[in-house]
């Protein structure tokens, strides 16, 4: 058995995951695609499937005997600084297609297959999807239209939040991008919405968030209560002030992320909801490579055993 682990050079989720495997006498290849070209070289030939080896700074991988792959986070391919800009976006275009398309290619267990994860980053599929798999989702506009904007704000409080990812990178420095609760005189000036597409959603009163992690069979729900008014728009603006307690998602629920999964092909997801005071569980995103770490971390719940298993042929 062997598992090949496609993430970036520093992640602790990652560090936990290895020795899990290992004592499930898993043979086990961490990899970061930012290696290529410099640190790490490819040679394959189709002989019915892609047959042939990477040659890694940790020693070279069969990819024969991949028998999982874990697509966690890794990093762009990092091509070399004397090329050319032109060069290098020529350079980095045929590594995502040759080396990538080759990966992609392994007829394995992914978790998840980067296609798959790729289809599912769209949140206005996501909401589609989920809203036809039975789930509440809440009343969404996606717009560059400042009336249709003013207008989806006058019928009810209302957030803003990213369309897609959730940062920006400007001078080298990466910004979080929060969710905010748009006042009446974030209307009134609304210039520049005309150049992309802005996300506006009906606020959901809250009593509680909920992370959902879904691997393979496993359904764990932690509920996470808000210590202070920050965290209460946006729980990741003030970790310290949360609590966190496991708890049963109602059937209805349960059937619904199962159905969205498996719309999705996805055998991992990290889904967000929101539990309002009267018990209605409504749903907000699906993060196919989403962060567990921290609910482990908060409740005890065994999410890297259960990974681990799931990699290594055993859930």
């Amino acid at each position: 058995m062997s598992v090949l682990i496609l993430a970036r050079d520093f992640d602790p989720s990652v560090d936990q995951m290895i020795p899990m495997l290992t004592r499930r006498d898993a043979t086990v290849h961490r990899v970061n695609t930012g290696w290529f070209p410099a640190q790490m070289q490819v040679s394959t030939e189709l002989r019915g499937r892609w047959q042939g080896q990477l040659s890694t700074p940790r020693g070279a991988i069969d990819l024969d005997e991949v028998s999982s792959v874990w697509y966690r986070s890794p990093e762009a391919y990092r091509m070399p600084p004397e090329m050319s800009p032109v060069e290098a976006e020529h350079a980095r275009v045929e590594a995502k297609y040759g080396l990538g398309g080759v990966l992609a290619s392994l007829p394995v267990l992914w978790c998840n297959h980067p296609n798959r994860v790729a289809d599912a980053a769209y949140k206005p599929v996501q909401l589609v999807r989920a809203a036809m798999a039975g789930l509440a989702v809440p009343d969404t506009l996606i717009t560059n239209e400042p009336d249709a904007a003013r207008k989806f704000g006058s019928e009810g409080p209302t957030v803003t939040k990213l369309v897609g990812g959730m940062a920006i990178e400007e001078d080298g420095t990466r910004k979080n991008v929060y969710t905010r609760l748009l006042a009446e005189a974030d209307f009134a000036d609304l210039a520049g919405i005309e150049h992309t597409t802005h996300l506006f959603q009906r606020w959901v009163p809250k009593a509680q968030e909920c992370r959902v992690i879904v691997i393979g069979r496993h359904v764990t729900a932690a509920a996470i209560t808000a210590g202070s008014k920050r965290a209460y728009v946006d729980y990741r603006t003030d970790y310290d002030s949360l609590s966190y307690e496991l708890v049963e998602p109602p059937g209805a629920v349960a059937a619904g992320i199962r159905a969205l999964l498996k719309g999705f092909d996805l055998v991992y997801g990290a889904l967000d909801f929101v539990i309002t005071p009267e018990g209605e569980w409504v749903f907000l995103e699906i993060n196919p490579a989403g962060q567990y770490g921290y609910i482990e971390q908060n409740t005890g719940a065994p999410l890297t055993e259960q990974l681990a298993n799931l990699l290594a042929g055993a859930a």
